[in-house]
């Protein structure tokens, strides 16, 4: 009975092993066929396309997206009618013998399908010979129709079809912050640069030091350099808002340097010009026939004159529109109808604010007496 019951208990523990390997091998089973098991990662190199060798699209893709922004678009549209213009300055005789000829580049922009291209006046000015270089590299020889030196302004002619005509457009919808394009030929090299900035500020007002200023410009940050003056500076919808002319670098009283202080003739002035060189070859400014002098309140001070602002008449010539009304030697202007004459009013501009033809009434120191001299404005013809 006891050898029995000893032979039943090796019999359970035979039969309680084999089940828990059975029952482990059938774990076993439904864990691999229920779950997977990531594989260790194993580092692979992506071959790289050399030229002429068919890319493996399976590994290496490479996007081919096409952006185009209103910026792009404006300067495809405006670029082609940008030209280079290129001058020749013809060389003077002088004390130690002939100076070299010179050469001179700048930018401008064809307005018209007939050919005439806008520029400024200091590109072109004492030059004998002009052509332009097209954005596609051609050239063609140029003809200087007329200019405007107290706007900086000059229409040039070429022959034959042009490859693209620019739209002028209104400048005095500009606002400050408004984006604008830059376009033209930097160190006459780098044909149809394009530099992108905005409008800094309008109505800019800048003294040539030759005795008139130049009004109304518009300031940009868009960077101007040598060879961009006469180009186009564009707005987003790919019109001409303005003539770029020059750039401010920095004061000569302080000896700051700045940066981004470029500035353009609005497009409205540009065309006004443009359209009286192209119908009558020339400008057409109001006329008063005097030799004259600037009066500061330095000079005034030091001649004891009765006015601090103004000029001096120092000579009245034959004929005039001045010697017809009486004006005389040594008389002193310090207004024209409403306008003093000031640090922000000198004459030139102040006087180029009317019309041929118009009359208008000076105020005139004479001899410490103040008094109202009306004159009639002739016609002063700029070429």
């Amino acid at each position: 009975m006891k050898a029995r019951n000893i032979l039943l208990a090796l019999l359970w523990v035979v039969t309680a092993c084999g089940a828990a390997a059975i029952g482990g091998a059938l774990g076993g089973w439904w864990i691999a066929r229920h779950q997977t098991v990531p594989a260790p990662a194993v580092a692979t190199a992506e071959p790289i396309a050399s030229a002429g060798q068919p890319q493996n699209t399976g590994v290496l893709r490479v996007s081919s997206t096409e952006i185009e922004t209103a910026i792009t678009q404006a300067v495809e549209k405006v670029s082609p009618a940008v030209v280079t213009v290129v001058g020749r300055i013809p060389g003077q005789m002088t004390f130690f013998g002939p100076t070299p000829d010179r050469q001179v580049s700048g930018s401008g922009v064809i307005i018209s399908e007939k050919g005439y291209i806008l520029t400024n006046n200091h590109v072109v000015e004492n030059t004998d010979r002009l052509r332009v270089i097209f954005a596609d590299g051609s050239e063609q020889t140029a003809q200087l129709v007329g200019a405007d030196p107290f706007a900086d302004l000059a229409v040039l002619k070429v022959p034959g079809p042009v490859p693209a005509v620019a739209t002028l457009g209104n400048s005095d919808l500009l606002k400050p912050g408004e984006t604008v394009i830059a376009i033209g030929s930097p160190l006459g090299a780098f044909r149809n640069t394009v530099t992108v900035g905005v409008v800094s500020a309008t109505g800019r007002n800048l003294d040539t030091g030759k005795g008139y200023q130049l009004e109304g410009l518009i300031q940009t940050d868009a960077a101007i350099n040598h060879g961009n003056s006469g180009g186009p500076l564009v707005n987003l919808a790919g019109e001409v808002v303005g003539i770029n002319t020059l750039i401010v670098r920095g004061s000569g009283l302080s000896g700051d340097v700045a940066e981004g202080l470029g500035f353009a003739i609005p497009s409205n002035t540009a065309r006004a010009a443009a359209e009286q060189i192209i119908t009558k070859g020339y400008v057409s400014r109001p006329y008063l026939g005097i030799g004259w002098q600037s009066i500061t309140p330095a000079i005034a001070r030091r001649y004891g004159l009765p006015a601090e602002w103004g000029v001096y008449v120092a000579q009245v010539e034959p004929n005039s529109p001045a010697a017809k009304a009486g004006l005389q030697q040594g008389d002193i202007i310090v207004q024209i109808n409403d306008t003093p004459l000031n640090k922000e009013h000198n004459f030139i501009n102040v006087l180029f604010d009317h019309q041929p033809g118009e009359t208008v009434t000076l105020k005139v120191y004479r001899r410490q007496r103040l008094m109202e001299i009306q004159v009639t404005l002739g016609e002063r013809r700029i070429q």
